[in-house]
């Protein structure tokens, strides 16, 4: 990782190194510009550490709720802000052979765990839960003290969001985490499942009517419990109902210079939105062709 760049009205698109993208060689970008590709030991050139990328990917300061009309539970709290951290290669693929390791990077999961070093929740999908083998987010000594200054425990916790609670409650996910992994459902779940995810361990949180979870009582659901920062690592069907309800804050993405091809999901599934919604790029990142990007909703 060699540099950041924030977005203004006067930058213009560059690499990590300082050299703005497209080249002499034609082809866009600023005309007589250095090649990308140039010496990698130059000044910049260098791996950022992970308070460099912590500062660089720090949450906003929590914005209070806005006034309710009556008298509501937890009125004046802190706002939860949602991020989703996703990856996709250049042919909109989200995954290949049904996982995400693939098409990631060394610096990907660096990211990936810089992000997890900043939330306070980590909210995914069962079916990602099952695919990707999910475990118990660890404490890490890098982000101690980070952590421990914004009054966050020492590891993130798991938010498994489900309808069916088919999951394997003998896991390490459910069977050893440091805190109790939260199983977000519906008020019509299955009462033998909910039992079973009690028995052993996790926090079974109602977010919804039926028997599916409602979007956005998941993230009210999640800051009564005290979370404000919260992240979501899809998969495509949970993150597609996040954008449907208009509830994400901001998407990092990482764009892999990878084509794929078949029939893989997109970060984001289900139906489509009446109404594109529109994000501004906030920051970019790049080494060796992988884009990292944060977006935040205009």
């Amino acid at each position: 990782m060699r540099r950041l760049f924030p977005v203004t009205d006067q930058t213009v698109a560059t690499d990590l190194g300082g050299r703005p993208l497209g080249g002499s060689g034609g082809g866009g970008g600023t005309p007589g510009a250095p090649d990308v590709r140039g010496d990698r030991d130059a000044p910049g050139n260098r791996e950022w550490s992970l308070d460099e990328l912590a500062d660089a990917y720090a949450y906003p300061e929590p914005a209070p709720e806005p006034a309710p009309v009556g008298p509501q539970p937890g009125a004046g709290a802190p706002r939860p802000w949602l991020r989703a951290n996703m990856v996709s290669t250049l042919d909109g693929a989200a995954h290949h052979d049904g996982r995400s390791q693939g098409i990631s990077t060394a610096t990907d999961m660096r990211i990936f765990g810089t992000l997890r070093g900043l939330a306070d929740v980590v909210v995914v999908g069962a079916e990602t839960v099952r695919l990707e083998g999910y475990r118990p987010a660890r404490a890490r000594a890098e982000f101690a003290e980070r952590r421990a200054a914004a009054g966050q425990a020492p590891a993130p916790t798991i938010a498994v969001v489900t309808a069916s609670l088919d999951l394997d409650f003998s896991l390490p996910l459910f069977a050893s985490p440091q805190a109790p992994t939260l199983i977000l459902t519906g008020a019509s779940a299955a009462p033998d499942r909910v039992a079973a995810a009690e028995k052993a361990g996790a926090r079974v949180v109602v977010a919804g009517d039926g028997v599916g979870v409602e979007p956005a009582r998941v993230v009210r659901a999640l800051g009564e419990l005290g979370h404000t920062r919260l992240l979501t690592e899809g998969g495509p069907r949970l993150l597609g109902q996040f954008v449907a309800a208009e509830v994400l804050d901001e998407l990092c993405l990482t764009l892999s210079p990878m084509l794929v091809a078949g029939d893989a999901q997109r970060i984001a599934g289900g139906p489509s939105v009446p109404v594109p919604r529109r994000f501004a790029l906030v920051s970019l990142l790049e080494e060796d062709g992988f884009l990292f990007g944060r977006y935040g909703r205009v």
